[in-house]
């Protein structure tokens, strides 16, 4: 089909509708447990959720309504991006690809079908957890062994496809769950996201003979590690460590930023109330969109500089970028004074975030998988979607303390969390580069072609 197997298409459109479901459901879910799960009549009916509560506190202490949304939303956010890494290693070693898929959708629809109960939440965020750690990474390397080894431009364009249908489902899904979530009922928002999950596994199987059983993966007969490999090694470790920072700026949106929405935002347009859950539309909408003219600029900056920023430059300016959208929301918590914050600026703020996203993260996965040594490539590439798990951790952490701090001086903590991560690259810039700048012996590494950009 249009030059690509028929199995390319079968994946895109399931990673379409398990990603409308799974962003459908996120932009819901601190609401909810803001709204109505974690309230008195409502919290008393969660299986489990005494026990859960007492883990948690022992912890981290006394939890109020929204801390506890906050932190149940990081471990959830943080966990999704754990799990694949095990996910992975089951596949390879027992069940195979196909079948780590359709266990892993399995599991996120009986997960979203869990959700729509009270009393079964604690259960619905286990199973989305386990479904996304058997489905994410293993449904990514289908697509990479759709084509023959030698055929790179290809194997590109086909995650490039891939991706587009990624990019969709987190921009629709919050629309649409979203409107019906807050409009109609949390439970009928989250049903939705049900029947798409079960429309992504009818997909899936519908394509089923179309797709690879097992992807076989053939250790590189590399050398031994060197002293130099370790060196780039813990050059990398440093550059992902700098990346949590303008992470944890990133991701806020998706956990307090719904809460402040409904506490301090005017959200009337015209007689209009825009639904809190289409915010999370925009910063994946404005990532899609602002990539050719982010094409166009570094060319530009190439013609007229002779080269575009570095590597590590984009994810400074990335961090900038993120820090740049927190100082939206302070600017307009001080304009606003004693009342609410026009709906415009919370929509300039996700904007900018989704730019500064597609100018870090993306380039973190390429400069990743360019440096790190031929025998370790692959691990190193898992290792680097570990940021996000520590990065959304600590967001729910941090959220527990948004009621204390108020809003204006936890939006500007954010905007000096990300304005680090700027500093540091400044800092330390070019030492990092002087280990890690491309060199013409350089052999590009596998997982360059075949990496997905996900959120």
């Amino acid at each position: 089909m249009f030059g690509h197997p028929k199995g390319l298409f079968y994946l895109a459109f399931t990673e379409a509708w398990e990603r409308f479901s799974y962003y459908g459901m996120i932009s819901l879910l601190v609401l909810y447990m803001v709204g109505q799960l974690l309230l008195p009549g409502h919290v008393e009916n969660v299986a489990g959720f005494g026990g859960f509560r007492h883990a948690l506190e022992s912890v981290f202490g006394p939890l109020s309504t929204q801390q506890l949304a906050s932190q149940i939303f990081g471990l959830y956010a943080g966990f999704v991006y754990f799990t694949p890494v095990l996910g992975g290693w089951i596949a390879d070693r027992w069940i195979g690809q196909r079948n780590a898929v359709v266990l892993g959708a399995v599991s996120m629809a009986g997960g979203h079908v869990a959700m729509a109960f009270d009393h079964s939440f604690l259960l619905a965020l286990l199973l989305l957890i386990v479904g996304s750690g058997l489905l994410k990474g293993n449904i990514s390397a289908q697509v990479g062994a759709l084509y023959p080894k030698d055929d790179e431009a290809r194997r590109t364009r086909g995650f490039v496809i891939f991706s587009t249908a990624i990019n969709f489902g987190a921009v629709v899904g919050p629309l649409v769950c979203g409107f019906l979530g807050e409009r109609y009922g949390w439970h009928i928002g989250f049903g939705l996201a049900a029947i798409l999950m079960l429309a992504g596994l009818a997909t899936y199987l519908s394509g089923y003979r179309y797709l690879p059983a097992k992807v076989e993966r053939k250790m590189l007969a590399a050398a031994p590690m060197t002293r130099s490999d370790w060196t780039t090694v813990a050059a990398l470790a440093a550059v992902m460590g700098i990346a949590i920072l303008q992470s944890i700026a990133y991701y806020q949106l998706a956990n307090v930023l719904p809460v402040w929405l409904g506490q301090h935002a005017d959200l009337n347009v015209a007689g209009f109330q825009i639904p809190i859950p289409w915010y999370a539309s925009i910063d994946p909408l404005f990532s899609m969109i602002s990539v050719p003219p982010l094409f166009a600029l570094w060319r530009w900056q190439s013609n007229r500089s002779g080269s575009e920023p570095s590597e590590l430059g984009k994810i400074g300016i990335g961090a900038a970028i993120c820090a740049a959208a927190n100082l939206v929301l302070v600017v307009a918590i001080i304009a606003a004074g004693n009342g609410r914050v026009l709906w415009v600026w919370p929509l300039l703020y996700c904007a900018l975030q989704g730019v500064g996203f597609i100018y870090y993260w993306p380039t973190l996965l390429a400069l990743v998988s360019r440096c790190a040594p031929a025998k370790i490539n692959a691990t190193m590439m898992g290792i680097c979607f570990l940021v996000l798990f520590i990065a959304n951790n600590f967001i729910g952490w941090i959220g527990t303390f948004y009621e204390r701090l108020g809003p204006l001086a936890f939006w500007t903590l954010h905007a000096a969390i990300a304005a680090a991560g700027t500093v540091l690259i400044l800092l330390f810039g070019k030492a990092l580069w002087r280990v890690l700048e491309p060199r013409a012996t350089q052999v590009l590494r596998p997982a360059a072609m075949t990496e997905e950009v996900e959120r």
